[in-house]
């Protein structure tokens, strides 16, 4: 007989999740290379695109072309330069002020060059299904310490979800230390 676990009952459905570990016989633990490789092979099963970007400014380009995409406008150059260096990378925005507008002013009034304003969402809200979803890794910056991130989540081009994965053996809290070195950096 088969059985399932109950993930969420309502009045007017259940859903349900069937595990079956695959069987492995391994003799010794994953790198940490192997397991960023099944971490994006999982995620590219749900639906996350890999990309390979390794640059800031492939970063960068790559955040024009999704926030097009979801706003259907397409930024004239200084106009992305301005929408950038204002929005998106506001030298004077800490983490407090990114989350905040993440989560609450996550549609930024923008004026466009021919003075128009319009409404510029940074993330869909409304319709979550067209957010895209992207993964990278081992993308590494500069600055007081040379940062490299294992695994990180965009959302319509924006990284807001970094994953340091440790293999078997290392103290999990060398990842939270890690972390919170690349949050001061």
């Amino acid at each position: 007989m088969q059985s399932y676990n109950v993930v969420l009952s309502t009045d007017e459905a259940t859903v349900v999740a069937e595990y079956s570990p695959e069987k492995q016989n391994r003799k010794q633990y994953q790198s940490e290379a192997e397991l960023e490789d099944a971490l994006i092979k999982q995620l590219q099963a749900q639906g996350y695109e890999y990309l390979e970007l390794h640059t800031p400014q492939e970063m960068i380009d790559n955040l024009r072309i999704c926030m097009q995409e979801l706003n259907g406008y397409t930024f004239t150059d200084s106009e992305w330069d301005r929408f950038f260096k204002t929005v998106i990378a506001n030298r004077g925005d800490g983490i407090k002020e990114k989350t905040e507008k993440i989560q609450k002013d996550y549609i930024q009034a923008f004026k466009t060059d021919d003075g128009t304003t319009r409404n510029i969402k940074l993330i869909e809200k409304q319709n979550i299904h067209k957010n895209k979803l992207q993964v990278i890794h081992q993308y590494a910056t500069t600055g007081n310490f040379d940062n490299r991130y294992d695994v990180s989540i965009l959302i319509n081009g924006l990284p807001l979800v970094h994953i340091e994965l440790k293999r078997r053996g290392v103290p999990i809290k060398q990842a939270f230390n890690q972390i919170d070195r690349y949050q001061r950096d």
